[in-house]
């Protein structure tokens, strides 16, 4: 799959996301630099919520000295000592992320200056009997909290790692989670299990990793601490709790000790999003675990993972499964994130985002240098969850319902002018990097702004399209409401 993206995939794609409705969740892919078609380091996923309208805003924190003995405080309790000097980075907020009636700012995903990433959360259950082993702690680390305070203090994303495990260690955690974390060497995945035991693994440069809502870690040596970091006393602690029947540290399995494994909403996803990706691997529907890590058939695009996060499971077996239910691609969607990571560009440029709002069925992916950028779009700053026609979010989410009022006809529509536009942006994206890139060489200051221009502008111009096939749409669907009338009733019309 190159720059375009077919029309009846994405199509297919919106139509089933228009059909149902699901339990919170979200999807991630995250792709080692040997497994990306361009060389690049990537994280990505769905942020799925509870329901449609939900706005979000790009955020940039400037770099700042603190104060000594301050603390980096959040609604639920939690207290993270600030370092001297708190990093630059960039958050996607909750629209009310800000404001006291949120329930914390729910950045999500942002990079630093380092160029660190992170994705927070794919949200996880944990199984009654780690529950009651190691309680959670409402104080502790949550999904609301992650990227607002690891963001500013990692410089590496085994940092970040470690930094995030401390603090679940020490302060405890308040919910199951899984968490993306990447920088241009490496790409990091983490789990939290209980009220204090965690683990991470590095993902393999030549392979991928797909991750839903159920706990994936397994099958992985402690010992390897190149590889995988965890919490302290993590073996002895299943082992004395009898989480798991037989603890092999070398073949560890955290998913089954701490989370739920084989349950149908995230095995289902699990067994579509490596069979898209390596579909040479016959895996049966179902299983209880799949592998971990995978080896693509093909190196993975930025167009690759847009149509993973997309799919549902048409033209796959599940599809003849009667309570398949729970694809990738869902209406709630309120968000979608790809972070590039791209050793070969000057430091400020070495990330690239690909962000999408709404539902990804029904929006486009915009890219970004979020480390150049020195201002946000007014259409990423605005918007509450009540309909307006200034922000992003609005202009992809409205678009798609109205392509639900007739899928069959407005859902190619939204498909043709996502991959003309998406398409564009995909193909133009390798003569950007080359032009900044060689600019910056001669005047760097003049690459980052130019770099910040093009960033605002591929906003700009997506949402302003995004307008226009609203405009088309309305105008078709008020003029589908016209009445019929003979051609004797219509002279008589004429007459009057």
């Amino acid at each position: 799959m190159q720059a375009k993206l077919s029309l009846s995939v994405l199509g297919a794609a919106l139509l089933a996301a228009f059909a149902t409705d699901y339990a919170i969740a979200c999807s991630s892919v995250v792709v080692g630099k040997n497994a990306s078609a361009d060389g690049a380091v990537i994280i990505s996923r769905n942020e799925d919520y509870t329901i449609n309208n939900w706005n979000k805003k790009l955020v940039i924190h400037p770099r700042r000295d603190t104060d000594k003995g301050e603390m980096i405080s959040f609604k639920n309790g939690l207290k993270v000592t600030a370092p001297q000097t708190m990093l630059r980075y960039t958050g996607l907020m909750d629209w009310n992320g800000d404001t006291t009636a949120a329930d914390g700012p729910y950045e999500e995903r942002g990079v630093n200056e380092f160029n660190v990433a992170v994705s927070a959360t794919n949200s996880m259950d944990i199984n009654d009997a780690a529950k009651k082993a190691d309680p959670l702690v409402d104080s502790g680390v949550i999904e609301a909290d992650i990227p607002s305070f690891v963001l500013p203090m990692a410089k590496s994303a085994r940092e970040a790692v470690e930094l995030l495990g401390k603090t679940v260690t020490e302060q405890g955690a308040g919910e199951g989670n899984g968490i993306l974390l990447a920088d241009t060497k490496e790409a990091w995945y983490m789990e939290i299990g209980s009220g204090h035991h965690w683990i991470a693994v590095r993902v393999p440069q030549d392979k991928y990793l797909f991750v839903a809502n159920g706990m994936r870690i397994h099958d992985v040596n402690l010992a390897d601490h190149e590889n995988v970091l965890s919490s302290p006393g993590l073996a002895d602690f299943v082992a004395k709790n009898k989480l798991l029947d037989h603890v092999d540290s070398k073949r560890f399995n955290f998913a089954k000790a701490f989370g739920s494994v084989g349950d149908r909403y995230n095995v289902d996803r699990e067994w579509l999003g490596q069979h898209m990706l390596t579909p040479s691997l016959a895996q049966k529907v179902r299983e209880q675990q799949y592998p971990l890590f995978l080896t693509p058939d093909r190196k993975v695009s930025v167009a690759d993972i847009g149509r993973v996060l997309r799919a549902n499971f048409q033209g796959t077996e599940l599809a003849q499964v009667k309570d398949a239910d729970r694809p990738m691609g869902v209406d709630r969607t309120i968000e979608t994130h790809v972070f590039e990571l791209r050793a070969d560009m000057p430091k400020e440029l070495q990330v690239l985002t690909w962000q999408a709002f709404g539902s990804p069925g029904a929006a486009v992916f915009m890219p970004m240098y979020e480390n150049a950028m020195k201002d946000v779009p007014s259409a990423l700053r605005a918007g509450t969850d009540v309909y307006e026609g200034q922000s992003a979010y609005w202009a992809f989410r409205a678009d798609a319902t109205l392509a639900q009022t007739n899928p069959g006809k407005y859902g190619p529509v939204l498909a043709g002018w996502q991959n003309h536009l998406e398409g564009a942006f995909l193909q133009h994206q390798s003569m950007v990097d080359h032009q900044l890139k060689k600019l910056y060489a001669q005047n760097p200051q003049a690459a980052l702004a130019e770099a910040n221009q093009w960033s605002n502008g591929n906003v700009l111009t997506a949402v302003q399209s995004a307008h226009d096939v609203f405009q088309s749409l309305m105008t078709d669907m008020t003029k589908s409401t016209e009445k019929k009338y003979t051609p004797a009733e219509l002279e008589k019309i004429k007459a009057l």
